[in-house]
């Protein structure tokens, strides 16, 4: 695992919290894509979020004012096709989820299917209906296997909280007695299937995120140097709550152009 930046080669990055924040660019970081575009080294913007495809994204990024190109987007959907696809190739599934989710899936080279799929995958919604939830509990009971895009319970909206992935999930093994496997942050997994896209190593690869018990932890257990932003939801109390600490912790990604490595005092 690489100890200084200046061994990094490729890079991975969270993006709620570390790129951007509510629709805006968090200085810094429209320069950090560019020079690491300048420098040639590789990169990956991650989410945990399923529901849209990396177009979509792109698109979305580009509002907030930052260039990402959408084959540098890795997606929990992303992952959870991939590793679907590994696992079975030219497999069947029943989705409940979003484009982002059934589009990564078929271009996996799955077929999407009510009858008998070798997997239900759940990912990110607005949309969860009874039926679907009711279909998926018996798909499971008759022998497919439970896949969740991610484990979070809730996401944001401008209102309060929403039931999200994770809550879902939560109905569905209360009803089968059977628990998923999840794909993505904080199961390195993401991480790892991230790497093999930009052809990148565990030694050479670095990982900022915002979060300690998805970003930080999964960095680390995939031999990652890890970067913890300030930016987002994590302050340094949060770092000294938990047994493990990242390699880094700085401000904002504003602290990675072109600098020496500033370690905040905790």
């Amino acid at each position: 695992m690489a100890t200084r930046r200046d061994e990094i080669d490729c890079w991975l990055t969270d993006m709620d919290g570390v790129l951007v924040h509510e629709n805006q660019a968090i200085p810094g970081a429209a320069e950090l894509i560019q020079q690491w575009t300048d420098q040639g080294k590789p990169f990956l913007v991650l989410t945990n979020n399923s529901s849209f495809t990396p177009r979509d994204l792109s698109a979305r990024l580009r509002a907030s004012g930052l260039v990402v190109p959408e084959e540098s987007i890795w997606t929990s959907a992303l992952a959870t096709a991939d590793f679907c696809a590994s696992q079975m190739p030219g497999g069947s599934a029943f989705v409940i989820g979003e484009a982002g989710m059934t589009t990564a899936l078929h271009e996996a080279g799955f077929i999407m299917t009510e009858t008998a799929p070798d997997y239900v995958v759940v990912g990110e919604t607005r949309n969860y209906s009874f039926e679907a939830i009711t279909k998926a509990i018996r798909l499971i009971n008759n022998g497919a296997r439970f896949i969740v895009t991610n484990p979070d319970a809730t996401g944001p909206s401008t209102e309060g909280p929403l039931p999200a992935t994770g809550a879902i999930a939560a109905l569905i093994t209360k009803a089968t007695g059977r628990d998923p496997y999840i794909v993505g942050k904080p199961n390195p997994m993401m991480f790892r299937s991230a790497m093999n896209r930009i052809g990148a190593h565990s030694e050479n690869t670095a990982m900022i995120g915002d979060r300690m018990d998805t970003d930080i932890v999964a960095g680390i257990e995939a031999g990652l140097h890890t970067i913890l932003v300030l930016s987002g939801i994590s302050d340094v109390a949060e770092v000294n709550r938990y047994p493990f600490r990242p390699d880094e912790v700085i401000g904002s990604v504003a602290e990675l152009l072109n600098r020496e490595p500033v370690e905040t005092e905790l």
